[in-house]
């Protein structure tokens, strides 16, 4: 959208409150006169575009595609937890999903856990309700309720009092976001904006809903992970991918300093919009870049291990190659997994964990003082592809 007037384009205005601290509104959004794309954001934006389709055409043609998806999300799910200051990593999100789930799980995987939940719901829900400010409420809900958490959440409500952010009051802040009358119709403006026929490109306009959803920063917790899931949603729902797995947290994490700094450059004085464009726009390079490469190694492994499965004798095979197929899902499992998947009796679903572990399919893992009863086992090769050190 090019601008012949250049005049630097402001999402808003700090405004003092009469309580003494000075509250960022924003004006109305969009700005009427557009945001101006200059040629080489417009460049970024098809390079973008471009991988995102060399992603979803890789993506269509993985087997059992519904299983890898749940790792692409437990993924995403532990790095943006892990932005909002959670210690526990995929691994033990992962693990804590096995039946024999312990009790040395760390406290706080149920943060990820939760964003889980709440990912899966509104992946699900997206197909019977529209984006919408109603949509972020369920989706917070689910994010929050019963969620591990330092203060009031209010699990699927906008908030009706004053947040910020850093500092210990809105007086010595480092943002401070719209009093809760201008929230409301800055909502309301976020709302029309998804689904105005306008001519935005889609990936820009991606870019401009998180932005604007993180300054509004509309709930009293929860903020930064709904509005990185709106980003998924939103990707998606425009159909340049069939299948939901572009998830930018574990990019936003890599870069958290530079990520918040863009942020609140964004509604800055001037607001830095194209700097805040280019950094998005470079996230979903880098994870379409990042989710083809894992796709095309899944690939890989799957041959490799299919291969081994045909040494077997056909019965063992079959249900190798059927615990195979869970593993994409779940690559942390115990043995009471394996009886629920194959039927088996407890000591049948040893013998096929021992053949899978001869075969370096499955590598037992530490007990971490646990009885040797709830060994767990991990499907190492495959979930690597997905850890946190590969990032």
């Amino acid at each position: 959208m090019e601008d012949v007037n250049k005049t630097p384009i402001q999402i808003g205005t700090y405004i003092k409150q009469p309580q003494g601290y000075k509250a960022f509104v924003p004006a109305h959004f969009p700005p009427e006169r557009g945001i101006h794309i200059s040629a080489s954001l417009a460049k970024k934006h098809a390079e973008a575009i471009h991988l995102v389709g060399k992603l979803d055409g890789i993506t269509k043609l993985l087997p059992d595609r519904d299983y890898f998806l749940r790792m692409f999300i437990a993924k995403d799910a532990s790095s943006s937890s892990q932005i909002e200051g959670t210690k526990a990593t995929m691994m033990d999100a992962v693990e804590a999903e096995s039946k024999d789930r312990t009790t040395n799980s760390p406290s706080d995987v149920d943060d990820i856990l939760h964003y889980i939940n709440a990912l899966n719901y509104g992946l699900e829900r997206i197909g019977t309700l529209p984006i919408s400010l109603r949509f972020l409420e369920e989706l917070h809900e689910r994010l929050m309720k019963g969620a591990r958490t330092t203060h009031h959440a209010y699990p699927g409500q906008f908030r009706k009092s004053q947040n910020w952010i850093g500092g210990t009051r809105p007086s010595n802040a480092r943002f401070v976001p719209p009093p809760v009358h201008e929230m409301k119709q800055s909502l309301a403006d976020l709302e029309k904006f998804i689904y105005t026929d306008d001519a935005y490109l889609p990936l820009i306009k991606a870019g401009l809903l998180h932005a604007q959803f993180e300054t509004i920063h509309p709930f009293s917790d929860g903020n930064g992970r709904t509005g990185r899931m709106l980003v998924t949603m939103y990707i998606w729902n425009t159909k340049l991918l069939e299948i939901p797995v572009l998830y930018l947290s574990s990019y936003f994490k890599k870069h958290q300093d530079f990520y918040y700094e863009r942020l609140h450059a964004y509604h800055g004085d001037p607001s830095e919009i194209e700097a805040w464009l280019e950094f998005f726009l470079e996230g979903i390079s880098a994870t379409a870049k990042s989710a083809i490469d894992i796709s095309e190694k899944i690939t890989k492994i799957r041959e490799e291990d299919m291969r081994k499965m045909q040494q077997l004798g056909k019965p063992t095979a079959a249900t190798c190659v059927e615990v195979l197929r869970h593993l994409y899902a779940q690559p942390i499992v115990s043995v009471a997994d394996i009886t629920a998947w194959t039927n088996y009796t407890r000591q049948g679903a040893y013998k096929v964990i021992d053949r899978l572990v001869q075969l370096n399919v499955l590598k037992p893992l530490p007990l971490k003082g646990v009885s040797k009863y709830a060994q767990k086992y991990i499907y190492w090769e495959y979930f690597n592809l997905f850890s946190e050190d590969n990032d």
